[in-house]
Formats: structure tokens, sequence, C-alpha cells
């Protein structure tokens, strides 16, 4: 289905119900892993999905087209986990080398990366990256966006996300040189 197409019936009530489901089909897999690659721990990523998808329908009548759908709702995914990591870290209280202690342990309990050492190597030096560094890196790395999405979604600067994207890799390549 079109992007266009699944916008229509999303704006009309008697299709709503049945585009939404459509929508979570089309895009759940892909939020799940970047939530994922953002909380590390799979129940939490899970509970982290479904609040995205719940903002997404309840704030369904507010999209304005004025930005692509996925754009829309990545924006929604990454606020969704920038907000549960700041969360966590006020619930307990935590400085920010705690939670990402938690994450670091939390990615090496669940077996989360699939054998290759240098990846467990690489997701570890992620997760010693600010919440906005490590969110930025996951878009382009991982996710293979542009800058412009990029920009769209986090809606900071072009400028900033080359920024950040190039201070997250020199990070992560003297993390990776000093383990």
């Amino acid at each position: 289905m079109e992007e266009k197409e699944l916008i229509q019936r999303l704006k009309n009530p008697e299709s709503k119900r049945i585009a939404f489901h459509s929508l979570v089909r089309i895009y759940q897999r892909k939020v799940y892993a970047l939530v994922r690659k953002m909380v590390i721990d799979h129940s939490e990523a899970d509970d982290v999905t479904q609040e995205v998808f719940l903002k997404v329908w309840l704030h369904l009548d507010g999209f304005k087209e004025n930005s692509r759908l996925y754009t829309w709702i990545y924006r929604i995914a990454t606020n969704e986990c920038l907000a549960y990591l700041r969360k966590k870290r006020i619930r307990f209280f935590l400085p920010i080398g705690d939670v990402e202690q938690q994450l670091i342990t939390s990615l090496e309990r669940q077996n989360y990366i699939s054998g290759d050492e240098i990846e467990s190597k690489l997701q570890k030096a992620l997760l010693k990256l600010p919440d906005k560094q490590r969110l930025v890196f996951n878009l382009k790395y991982y996710e293979d966006l542009s800058y412009e999405d990029m920009a769209e979604i986090t809606q900071t600067s072009i400028g900033a996300l080359k920024a950040s994207y190039h201070l997250a890799v020199k990070k992560i390549e003297n993390s990776l040189m000093s383990d």
C-alpha cells in the first residue's frame, strides 16, 4: 500500500482501525529494532514499542502530512526512547554511568548480539555514548537514514547531526582501541 493511500485510510473514520493495523504491520519491526538498540532489554523494548504505537494512534488526527509517515513515527519512537532512558535514570536516581552499566549487563545477559565479538564490543562502545549521540549513530549506521530524514525525525539541524555522528564515531573508535 502506498503511503498516501494509507494516510487517506487513516484519516477516514470508517477505515481508520484497519489502516492502523496495516500501519503497525508495516512499521512494527523497524520501530522495535530502533527501540531495542536504545533500551537493549527485549521486554522493555516491547513496552516502549507499544507506547510508540499507542501515541501514534492517539495523535493520528494531528498528523499534518508535512513530513513522511515513517519519519513522523520514528520521531515518536526516538522521543519515547529518550524519555524512557531519562525516566529510568530519574526513577532509580542513577547517574549516567550506572544506567550504562545496567544496559551493558542486560546486553551480555540476553545474548542480544549474534555471536560476533567485534559486534559485542561495538554495542558496548555504543552504550558509553550519550543517548542522543547513540540515537544519531543508530539512525545513520543501522537504519541508513539520510541526514535530511534524521533532521526531520530528531528536529535537529543537519550540521549538528553530522557533528554528532562524527563525534560518536570518534568515541566508538577510541573505545574499541582501548579495549
